[in-house]
């Protein structure tokens, strides 16, 4: 098997990874929740908002805070919304999984031995920087 393959074959399995599943799972649930949808739509509105009022020559500063006052109402709405409390806690979950077999790769392709290269908190990916893994 070339290591393209081999690279496919690891495609699959992150696929089967109960994290990634997880979090297709809690993200469909979050798609399907229209109340949070529906502050997702006034949140991106909010923002439109404070862009065009941004550009304008004669902006006017109270009516910028205000908008960003409403814009921070509707994050916390959204932010406190137990569908997007799940998704965000299984995106986490399923980026230290990434981060792990990103870290391996390219541990690997440094030099570094597979069977000890892992990923440690903090890293940046950047080996000329680092002190030196965990």
């Amino acid at each position: 098997m070339d290591i393209i393959e081999q690279a496919r074959e690891l495609g699959r399995a992150i696929q089967k990874e109960e994290s990634y599943i997880n979090l297709h799972k809690v993200q469909s649930e979050a798609d399907a929740d229209m109340e949070l949808q529906k502050a997702i739509g006034a949140f991106n509105a909010k923002r439109m908002e404070i862009n065009d009022e941004a550009s304008k020559k004669d902006r006017d500063a109270d009516k910028l805070s205000k908008l960003n006052m409403e814009m921070r109402e509707v994050y916390s709405e959204i932010m406190s919304n137990e569908h997007m409390i799940a998704y965000n806690e299984a995106k986490e979950a399923f980026d230290k999984v990434l981060n792990r077999i990103q870290a391996i790769v390219q541990q690997s392709a440094d030099g570094i031995d597979p069977s000890i290269a892992d990923y440690a908190e903090n890293c940046s990916g950047s080996c000329s920087t680092c002190g030196g893994c965990g």
